[in-house]
């Protein structure tokens, strides 16, 4: 099968221009002014934006939480995406403690193969490092494709490492080629804040984000800051949210040390003061919580000094009667939201749109880097020959409102309900497939594909 995509403006990371683009099978074979080429499908795209497929790698389908699942499947979360134009999603593994790593991998397969709409890959959670768990890490990066390792400085007795497994890990994931994904909070610190809200009888969603203050971040992001300096492991801080912990970040500049950073669409345009609305704040608690106005505007800065790579999401969705385990105790609330399908379009109405960021910068954080960070690149990530097919079109000026009424992702609410959003995807394609047209999904579970990834090393 072939495409032929006339008339776009496309927009990269580096470019802006208006050309055709021909397609044979699933990559890209020709891009150039008015192509003469028969094609079994031609796309007008006349006054269309034409960008890559966009790339979240911070997704959690199917993952076992505070004794339940978030609720998008492999086959409902990727579908969602593809409708939100993310092409390609990098979810987490999560070993348990006294298992292997490639036992958690056998687990987490077991729910996506055969049943993921998009395209996908995995970080591996490692949450017991020990000389079992070293001998692992050569495998996944050489024969699984498997690049990146998430460590979790909170979550103690389930999923946090201490310090000593951090440095051991780093050392073992830098001499492979990989890099190391971390959650930086300072969990012993939010522990004993947990405590001691509860025994005052403080159990509102409000007291979830009293309990994780701006310093529990901006420590531990300047703690594992430190320990890749030491080790010379690359590091990539997953959803960060505040100045403090980018100032860790600054700091670390004047040492030359590069730290990759994402944050997250949530982190940009939603602020703590949605936790005063009673239990309702529920639908916003997540790990780190929301910050303030001072933090979007820190964040903003950060993706236009180069500071901040990444916008994705941490899609952790919990259907409403989910979220009511914790109607008496904010600690039981399951953490996280639905976000997968609007990350797109809201960082294109709220960035682009307002003139916050250029269109080349909204490429670059939402697909190129990732993509480069994460070891795709150029399969992913762009628009070029040779190149998958990862293809979304969007209508710049179509005005359109956010709604759980509306949207794909299996969650019966919406933390951005009745949002005023300028510019609609409108048609995606996946490996030369369109996945999207119409708000239509055309393609069905089993198209996804695993993405296999190249070492860091060859990527930065």
């Amino acid at each position: 099968m072939s495409v032929l995509i006339k008339n776009g403006n496309i927009i990269t990371a580096t470019d802006n221009y208006v050309a055709d683009i021909f397609i044979e099978g699933e990559t890209i074979s020709s891009i150039g002014k008015n192509l003469s080429v028969h094609a079994d499908t031609i796309i007008d795209a006349t006054n269309k934006l034409i960008i890559p497929g966009g790339i979240d790698p911070h997704v959690h389908l199917s993952m076992p939480f505070m004794g339940t699942y978030s609720s998008d499947d492999y086959e409902s979360g990727t579908r969602a995406a593809l409708y939100g134009g993310t092409t390609t999603i990098i979810d987490f593994v999560l070993q348990k403690q006294g298992n292997s790593l490639q036992a958690a991998l056998d687990e987490w397969k077991s729910r996506s193969d055969n049943n993921c709409v998009g395209d996908y890959s995995f970080h591996i959670a490692v949450t017991d490092f020990n000389d079992d768990t070293k001998k692992e890490i050569k495998h996944f990066i050489e024969e699984e494709g498997i690049t990146s390792f998430k460590t979790f400085m909170a979550y103690k007795g389930a999923l946090m490492i201490d310090d000593r497994q951090m440095i051991g890990l780093m050392e073992e994931v830098k001499k492979h080629g990989g890099l190391i994904n971390v959650h930086a909070t300072n969990g012993d610190m939010i522990d004993y804040l947990i405590a001691k809200h509860k025994s005052e009888g403080k159990l509102s969603p409000l007291y979830h984000y009293l309990s994780q203050p701006e310093i529990t971040e901006a420590e531990a992001s300047e703690r594992f800051i430190d320990m890749a300096s030491y080790t010379g492991c690359p590091g990539y801080i997953v959803h960060l949210t505040c100045e403090g912990a980018l100032n860790a970040v600054r700091n670390a500049t004047r040492r030359n040390q590069n730290v990759f950073v994402e944050t997250c669409i949530q982190y940009l345009i939603l602020d703590a003061s949605l936790y005063e609305k009673n239990f309702e704040g529920a639908k916003w608690v997540m790990s780190p919580p929301l910050r303030e106005k001072k933090d979007q505007q820190t964040l903003w800065a950060g993706i236009n000094q180069g500071l901040v790579q990444v916008v994705a999401t941490d899609h952790c969705p919990f259907m409403w009667e989910q979220k009511l385990l914790g109607k008496d105790d904010f600690s039981k609330i399951p953490n996280g939201h639905p976000a997968i399908e609007n990350r797109m379009e809201l960082l294109f109405s709220e960035g682009v749109i307002k003139n916050k960021i250029t269109l080349n910068k909204y490429v670059e954080v939402t697909s190129t880097n990732a993509a480069k960070i994460f070891g795709m690149f150029p399969k992913k990530g762009t628009i070029a020959v040779g190149s998958d097919a990862d293809i979304v079109l969007i209508d710049a000026a179509e005005k359109h409102v956010i709604s759980a009424s509306t949207h794909h992702m299996n969650a019966d609410y919406s933390g951005y309900e009745g949002w005023d959003v300028t510019g609609k995807i409108k048609t995606v394609l996946l490996r030369g497939k369109v996945v999207i047209d119409d708000n239509k999904c055309l393609a069905g579970k089993g198209y996804g594909k695993f993405v296999k990834r190249n070492k860091v090393s060859q990527m930065i």
